[in-house]
């Protein structure tokens, strides 16, 4: 890195993840700029006690306090008119946006990006990151990825962060009691019926209870007695199809 300070945006839910690697890059000499995006504002209090807000208010008051800690500038995105004009502007002068993924990224020889697992099999999250372009994956960091949740847990201790034991928040945001089949049947008037799972070759393995149970990279829930590690690799609305493989 030059001398002059590269920018980076790091998006913070206000979780131990994201917090830790708002730290990291400000160890490393980054000026770290902290963001959270608030998307869904009716949460009532009992529910933000319970699934740990992950992007209502109760995240943004946790990121905020972390902010604070770190003493980094802090900002909510929430998408009006007023925001995009006087905030989104100025961080499209960053240099780098960062998140809290379980990821790696990292250059090849030929000089093209490659998204790489974490250190961790059990948090990886790679699955989730494939379809970033190689001018993405230049422009984006991640620097838990090369750490344990316990290390970066004991790091957030160590460096008195009050989400230090913060439990991982793991539903969609939107569906906070988790049921994010019966959302989307309530949201879309539709009932996605049972079909079947399916090998990459095509051949019956048993059958499922409606694809909108199911998302690409998931592995537990899928009540498949395979003998060996399996997982959604597509789902195929068209045939009613899930398709299980694996490696």
């Amino acid at each position: 890195m030059s001398e002059e300070k590269k920018t980076v945006v790091v998006g913070m839910s206000g979780g131990v993840d994201s917090s830790v690697a708002a730290y990291l890059l400000k160890q490393q000499g980054y000026r770290v700029i902290g963001v959270t995006m608030q998307i869904w504002q009716d949460e009532d209090g009992d529910v933000q006690e319970e699934q740990g807000g992950c992007c209502g208010l109760s995240a943004v008051d946790d990121a905020r306090r972390v902010a604070m800690q770190l003493e980094i500038p802090y900002y909510v995105m929430n998408f009006k008119q007023e925001f995009r004009e006087h905030v989104m502007d100025y961080f499209a002068g960053a240099d780098y946006i960062a998140t809290g993924h379980y990821a790696r990224i990292e250059r090849l020889e030929n000089g093209r990006f490659a998204l790489r697992r974490s250190v961790t099999e059990a948090k990886d999250q790679t699955y989730a990151l494939y379809n970033l372009t190689q001018e993405q994956l230049s422009r984006t960091l991640m620097p838990v990825g090369s750490y344990h949740k316990d290390e970066i847990r004991r790091m957030a201790e160590e460096i008195g962060l009050n989400v230090a034991h913060k439990p991982d928040s793991q539903e969609i945001c939107f569906v906070p009691d988790k049921d994010y089949a019966s959302f989307i049947e309530d949201y879309t008037g539709k009932t996605c019926p049972e079909g079947n799972f399916v090998d990459l070759q095509g051949n019956v393995l048993g059958r499922h209870k409606g694809i909108s149970h199911y998302t690409v990279g998931q592995r537990k829930g899928l009540n498949l007695s395979m003998g060996r590690p399996v997982f959604v690799v597509e789902i195929r609305p068209d045939t009613n199809e899930v398709v299980i493989g694996e490696g």
